[in-house]
Protein backbone atom coordinates (compact mmCIF):
# COMPACT_ATOMS: atom_id res chain seq x y z
CA UNK A 1 0.00 0.00 0.00
CA UNK A 2 1.50 3.36 -1.01
CA UNK A 3 1.41 6.49 1.14
CA UNK A 4 -1.68 7.82 -0.61
CA UNK A 5 -3.81 4.68 -0.49
CA UNK A 6 -6.50 4.70 2.20
CA UNK A 7 -7.10 1.64 4.39
CA UNK A 8 -10.00 -0.52 3.29
CA UNK A 9 -13.29 0.48 4.88
CA UNK A 10 -15.64 -2.03 6.42
CA UNK A 11 -19.02 -2.40 4.75
CA UNK A 12 -21.63 -3.13 7.42
CA UNK A 13 -25.35 -3.88 7.14
CA UNK A 14 -27.54 -3.22 10.16
CA UNK A 15 -30.73 -4.85 11.45
CA UNK A 16 -32.74 -3.22 14.24
CA UNK A 17 -35.89 -4.85 15.65
CA UNK A 18 -38.58 -2.54 17.04
CA UNK A 19 -41.72 -3.01 19.08
CA UNK A 20 -43.21 0.21 20.42
CA UNK A 21 -39.70 1.64 20.31
CA UNK A 22 -40.46 5.13 19.04
CA UNK A 23 -39.14 6.75 22.19
CA UNK A 24 -35.64 5.30 21.82
CA UNK A 25 -35.23 4.53 18.13
CA UNK A 26 -34.38 8.09 17.08
CA UNK A 27 -31.39 8.19 19.40
CA UNK A 28 -30.27 4.78 18.20
CA UNK A 29 -30.32 5.83 14.54
CA UNK A 30 -28.64 9.15 15.30
CA UNK A 31 -25.75 7.30 16.96
CA UNK A 32 -24.97 5.44 13.71
CA UNK A 33 -23.47 8.57 12.17
CA UNK A 34 -20.68 9.31 12.05
CA UNK A 35 -19.21 5.81 11.86
CA UNK A 36 -15.44 6.04 11.58
CA UNK A 37 -13.87 3.68 9.04
CA UNK A 38 -17.21 2.09 8.15
CA UNK A 39 -19.56 2.33 5.20
CA UNK A 40 -23.13 1.54 6.23
CA UNK A 41 -24.54 -0.59 3.43
CA UNK A 42 -28.12 -0.65 4.67
CA UNK A 43 -30.17 -0.17 7.82
CA UNK A 44 -33.20 -2.42 8.02
CA UNK A 45 -35.64 -1.55 10.79
CA UNK A 46 -37.96 -4.52 11.29
CA UNK A 47 -41.11 -3.55 13.15
CA UNK A 48 -43.18 -6.09 15.08
CA UNK A 49 -46.56 -4.36 14.74
CA UNK A 50 -45.83 -1.36 16.96
CA UNK A 51 -48.73 0.76 18.12
CA UNK A 52 -46.57 3.88 18.38
CA UNK A 53 -44.57 5.88 15.82
CA UNK A 54 -41.64 3.46 15.48
CA UNK A 55 -42.05 3.09 11.72
CA UNK A 56 -42.36 6.85 11.20
CA UNK A 57 -39.23 7.48 13.26
CA UNK A 58 -37.33 4.92 11.17
CA UNK A 59 -38.41 6.43 7.87
CA UNK A 60 -37.61 9.95 9.07
CA UNK A 61 -33.94 8.94 9.26
CA UNK A 62 -33.81 8.07 5.55
CA UNK A 63 -32.37 11.49 4.70
CA UNK A 64 -29.11 10.65 6.47
CA UNK A 65 -29.02 6.84 6.48
CA UNK A 66 -29.89 4.10 3.94
CA UNK A 67 -32.92 3.09 6.01
CA UNK A 68 -35.67 0.78 4.89
CA UNK A 69 -38.61 -0.43 6.93
CA UNK A 70 -39.90 -4.01 7.07
CA UNK A 71 -43.16 -4.63 8.90
CA UNK A 72 -44.00 -8.12 10.11
CA UNK A 73 -47.65 -7.27 10.81
CA UNK A 74 -47.54 -9.03 14.19
CA UNK A 75 -45.44 -9.28 17.32
CA UNK A 76 -43.38 -12.01 15.70
CA UNK A 77 -40.56 -12.07 18.22
CA UNK A 78 -36.88 -11.19 17.94
CA UNK A 79 -35.62 -14.15 15.89
CA UNK A 80 -38.40 -13.94 13.32
CA UNK A 81 -37.83 -10.20 12.93
CA UNK A 82 -34.09 -10.68 12.41
CA UNK A 83 -34.86 -13.30 9.78
CA UNK A 84 -37.15 -10.80 8.04
CA UNK A 85 -34.28 -8.32 8.11
CA UNK A 86 -31.89 -10.89 6.65
CA UNK A 87 -34.37 -11.60 3.86
CA UNK A 88 -34.50 -7.88 3.07
CA UNK A 89 -30.69 -7.87 2.85
CA UNK A 90 -30.49 -10.90 0.58
CA UNK A 91 -29.23 -8.89 -2.39
CA UNK A 92 -27.03 -6.54 -0.35
CA UNK A 93 -23.25 -6.90 -0.29
CA UNK A 94 -21.66 -6.45 3.13
CA UNK A 95 -18.68 -7.66 5.16
CA UNK A 96 -20.49 -7.93 8.47
CA UNK A 97 -23.96 -7.68 9.96
CA UNK A 98 -24.59 -5.47 12.99
CA UNK A 99 -27.62 -6.58 15.02
CA UNK A 100 -28.66 -4.02 17.61
CA UNK A 101 -31.54 -3.20 19.90
CA UNK A 102 -33.25 0.18 19.40
CA UNK A 103 -32.19 1.22 22.92
CA UNK A 104 -28.48 0.93 22.08
CA UNK A 105 -26.29 3.99 21.53
CA UNK A 106 -22.91 3.75 19.80
CA UNK A 107 -19.71 5.75 19.73
CA UNK A 108 -18.34 6.81 16.33
CA UNK A 109 -15.57 4.18 16.35
CA UNK A 110 -17.59 1.25 17.76
CA UNK A 111 -18.26 -0.54 14.49
CA UNK A 112 -14.75 -0.03 13.13
CA UNK A 113 -13.13 -1.43 16.28
CA UNK A 114 -15.39 -4.48 16.24
CA UNK A 115 -14.92 -5.01 12.51
CA UNK A 116 -11.13 -4.84 12.90
CA UNK A 117 -11.32 -7.48 15.64
CA UNK A 118 -13.50 -9.64 13.42
CA UNK A 119 -10.77 -9.92 10.77
CA UNK A 120 -8.80 -12.42 12.87
CA UNK A 121 -9.19 -15.92 11.32
CA UNK A 122 -11.77 -18.05 13.11
CA UNK A 123 -13.63 -15.18 14.72
CA UNK A 124 -17.25 -15.21 13.69
CA UNK A 125 -18.73 -12.58 15.99
CA UNK A 126 -17.56 -9.66 18.08
CA UNK A 127 -19.28 -7.85 20.94
CA UNK A 128 -18.53 -4.55 22.68
CA UNK A 129 -18.26 -3.37 26.25
CA UNK A 130 -21.81 -2.57 27.32
CA UNK A 131 -22.56 0.29 29.71
CA UNK A 132 -25.69 1.48 31.48
CA UNK A 133 -26.99 4.98 30.88
CA UNK A 134 -25.10 6.22 33.97
CA UNK A 135 -21.81 4.87 32.62
CA UNK A 136 -21.67 1.86 34.93
CA UNK A 137 -20.88 -1.63 33.67
CA UNK A 138 -23.76 -3.68 32.29
CA UNK A 139 -22.68 -7.34 32.58
CA UNK A 140 -23.13 -8.96 29.17
CA UNK A 141 -20.64 -11.85 28.90
CA UNK A 142 -21.48 -15.49 29.63
CA UNK A 143 -19.74 -18.78 30.21
CA UNK A 144 -21.21 -22.05 28.96
CA UNK A 145 -24.41 -22.97 30.82
CA UNK A 146 -24.00 -26.03 33.03
CA UNK A 147 -26.01 -27.77 35.71
CA UNK A 148 -23.37 -26.88 38.28
CA UNK A 149 -23.46 -23.19 37.44
CA UNK A 150 -27.26 -23.16 37.52
CA UNK A 151 -27.17 -24.78 40.96
CA UNK A 152 -24.60 -22.33 42.33
CA UNK A 153 -26.59 -19.39 40.97
CA UNK A 154 -29.72 -20.83 42.57
CA UNK A 155 -28.10 -21.06 45.98
CA UNK A 156 -26.00 -17.88 46.20
CA UNK A 157 -27.47 -15.76 43.40
CA UNK A 158 -26.24 -15.02 39.90
CA UNK A 159 -24.49 -11.75 40.72
CA UNK A 160 -22.40 -13.27 43.51
CA UNK A 161 -21.67 -16.45 41.55
CA UNK A 162 -20.47 -14.37 38.61
CA UNK A 163 -17.84 -12.71 40.80
CA UNK A 164 -16.30 -15.89 42.22
CA UNK A 165 -13.91 -17.67 39.90
CA UNK A 166 -15.83 -19.38 37.13
CA UNK A 167 -18.83 -20.43 39.22
CA UNK A 168 -21.48 -18.38 37.44
CA UNK A 169 -22.70 -18.32 33.86
CA UNK A 170 -23.19 -14.55 33.83
CA UNK A 171 -19.84 -12.83 34.38
CA UNK A 172 -20.31 -9.97 36.85
CA UNK A 173 -16.72 -9.29 37.99
CA UNK A 174 -15.78 -5.86 36.52
CA UNK A 175 -12.14 -6.93 36.18
CA UNK A 176 -13.16 -9.57 33.62
CA UNK A 177 -14.42 -6.78 31.36
CA UNK A 178 -11.10 -4.95 31.24
CA UNK A 179 -9.43 -7.33 28.81
CA UNK A 180 -10.37 -8.66 25.39
CA UNK A 181 -11.00 -12.35 24.98
CA UNK A 182 -13.09 -15.24 23.77
CA UNK A 183 -16.39 -16.08 25.47
CA UNK A 184 -19.14 -18.67 25.01
CA UNK A 185 -21.91 -16.16 24.36
CA UNK A 186 -23.02 -12.64 25.18
CA UNK A 187 -26.04 -10.39 25.28
CA UNK A 188 -27.43 -10.07 21.76
CA UNK A 189 -28.39 -6.40 22.05
CA UNK A 190 -25.23 -5.38 20.17
CA UNK A 191 -23.59 -8.02 18.02
CA UNK A 192 -21.37 -7.90 14.92
CA UNK A 193 -21.47 -11.07 12.81
CA UNK A 194 -19.23 -11.82 9.85
CA UNK A 195 -21.00 -12.21 6.53
CA UNK A 196 -19.52 -15.69 6.24
CA UNK A 197 -21.18 -16.78 9.48
CA UNK A 198 -24.48 -15.24 8.38
CA UNK A 199 -24.35 -17.30 5.20
CA UNK A 200 -23.24 -20.49 6.94
CA UNK A 201 -25.72 -20.44 9.83
CA UNK A 202 -28.75 -19.18 7.96
CA UNK A 203 -31.86 -18.21 9.88
CA UNK A 204 -32.15 -17.60 13.59
CA UNK A 205 -34.24 -20.17 15.48
CA UNK A 206 -37.79 -18.80 15.64
CA UNK A 207 -38.90 -21.37 18.22
CA UNK A 208 -37.31 -19.00 20.75
CA UNK A 209 -39.74 -16.14 20.35
CA UNK A 210 -37.83 -13.92 22.76
CA UNK A 211 -34.69 -14.69 24.80
CA UNK A 212 -32.21 -17.52 24.17
CA UNK A 213 -32.40 -16.97 20.42
CA UNK A 214 -29.04 -15.20 20.53
CA UNK A 215 -27.64 -17.91 22.82
CA UNK A 216 -28.72 -20.61 20.38
CA UNK A 217 -27.24 -18.71 17.44
CA UNK A 218 -23.89 -18.05 19.14
CA UNK A 219 -23.55 -21.59 20.43
CA UNK A 220 -24.50 -22.95 17.01
CA UNK A 221 -21.65 -20.91 15.54
CA UNK A 222 -19.35 -22.19 18.28
CA UNK A 223 -20.33 -25.77 17.40
CA UNK A 224 -19.06 -25.09 13.88
CA UNK A 225 -15.72 -23.78 15.04
CA UNK A 226 -16.37 -20.04 15.13
CA UNK A 227 -15.37 -17.97 18.14
CA UNK A 228 -17.08 -15.01 19.75
CA UNK A 229 -14.65 -12.23 20.65
CA UNK A 230 -15.20 -9.53 23.26
CA UNK A 231 -13.53 -6.20 22.53
CA UNK A 232 -13.63 -3.70 25.45
CA UNK A 233 -12.25 -0.82 23.38
CA UNK A 234 -15.56 -0.87 21.48
CA UNK A 235 -18.25 0.69 23.67
CA UNK A 236 -22.03 0.98 23.53
CA UNK A 237 -24.63 2.31 25.92
CA UNK A 238 -27.61 0.02 26.45
CA UNK A 239 -30.59 1.63 28.10
CA UNK A 240 -31.81 -1.84 29.06
CA UNK A 241 -34.79 -4.15 28.66
CA UNK A 242 -37.80 -5.00 30.78
CA UNK A 243 -37.00 -8.60 31.73
CA UNK A 244 -35.95 -7.54 35.22
CA UNK A 245 -39.28 -5.88 35.97
CA UNK A 246 -41.80 -7.49 33.61
CA UNK A 247 -43.07 -10.86 34.92
CA UNK A 248 -44.02 -12.17 31.46
CA UNK A 249 -40.62 -11.37 29.98
CA UNK A 250 -38.82 -12.79 33.01
CA UNK A 251 -40.82 -16.00 32.67
CA UNK A 252 -40.00 -16.21 28.95
CA UNK A 253 -36.31 -15.77 29.69
CA UNK A 254 -36.35 -18.52 32.30
CA UNK A 255 -38.39 -21.01 30.30
CA UNK A 256 -36.36 -20.52 27.14
CA UNK A 257 -32.98 -21.01 28.77
CA UNK A 258 -34.20 -24.34 30.17
CA UNK A 259 -35.63 -25.26 26.78
CA UNK A 260 -32.35 -24.52 25.02
CA UNK A 261 -30.25 -26.41 27.57
CA UNK A 262 -32.49 -29.48 27.30
CA UNK A 263 -32.35 -29.36 23.51
CA UNK A 264 -28.55 -29.19 23.45
CA UNK A 265 -27.72 -31.53 26.34
CA UNK A 266 -30.52 -34.12 26.33
CA UNK A 267 -33.21 -35.25 28.73
CA UNK A 268 -31.13 -36.29 31.76
CA UNK A 269 -28.95 -33.19 31.93
CA UNK A 270 -31.93 -31.06 30.93
CA UNK A 271 -33.96 -32.38 33.85
CA UNK A 272 -31.14 -31.61 36.29
CA UNK A 273 -30.78 -28.10 34.85
CA UNK A 274 -34.55 -27.58 35.11
CA UNK A 275 -34.47 -28.63 38.77
CA UNK A 276 -31.62 -26.23 39.55
CA UNK A 277 -33.33 -23.30 37.83
CA UNK A 278 -36.66 -24.11 39.49
CA UNK A 279 -34.94 -24.21 42.88
CA UNK A 280 -33.43 -20.79 42.36
CA UNK A 281 -36.64 -19.19 41.14
CA UNK A 282 -38.62 -20.82 43.98
CA UNK A 283 -36.20 -19.44 46.55
CA UNK A 284 -36.57 -15.95 45.12
CA UNK A 285 -40.34 -16.31 44.86
CA UNK A 286 -40.44 -17.19 48.57
CA UNK A 287 -39.03 -13.73 49.33
CA UNK A 288 -41.99 -12.14 47.56
CA UNK A 289 -40.45 -11.36 44.19
CA UNK A 290 -43.29 -11.14 41.68
CA UNK A 291 -41.14 -11.85 38.62
CA UNK A 292 -39.78 -15.00 40.27
CA UNK A 293 -43.31 -16.21 40.99
CA UNK A 294 -44.13 -15.77 37.29
CA UNK A 295 -41.06 -17.80 36.34
CA UNK A 296 -41.98 -20.60 38.75
CA UNK A 297 -45.52 -20.73 37.36
CA UNK A 298 -44.17 -20.93 33.80
CA UNK A 299 -41.71 -23.68 34.69
CA UNK A 300 -44.39 -25.69 36.47
CA UNK A 301 -46.91 -25.39 33.63
CA UNK A 302 -44.97 -25.85 30.36
CA UNK A 303 -48.19 -26.52 28.43
CA UNK A 304 -49.21 -22.91 29.03
CA UNK A 305 -46.10 -20.92 28.13
CA UNK A 306 -45.91 -17.13 28.59
CA UNK A 307 -46.82 -15.21 25.46
CA UNK A 308 -45.83 -11.88 24.03
CA UNK A 309 -48.38 -9.11 23.83
CA UNK A 310 -50.00 -8.54 20.44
Amino acid sequence: MNDFQQPARHRVAIVIVTYNSGGVLGGCLASLLPSDGVDIAAVVVVDNNSKDDSVAVALAAADSLPVRSVQTGRNAGYAAAINAGLAALAEEKYDALWVMNPDVRMRPDTLAVLADALKEPGRGMTVPLMLNSDGSLQPSLRRMPTVGRALVEAVIGGDRAGRIGKLGELITDPKEYEKAGEFAWATGAALLISAEVVRELGDWDESFVLYSEETEYMLRARDRGWTLWYEPSAVVEHIGGDSGVNPTLAALLTVNKVKLFRRRRGRAAGSAYYAAVLLGESMRAATGRRIARASVAALMHPSNPPRLAD
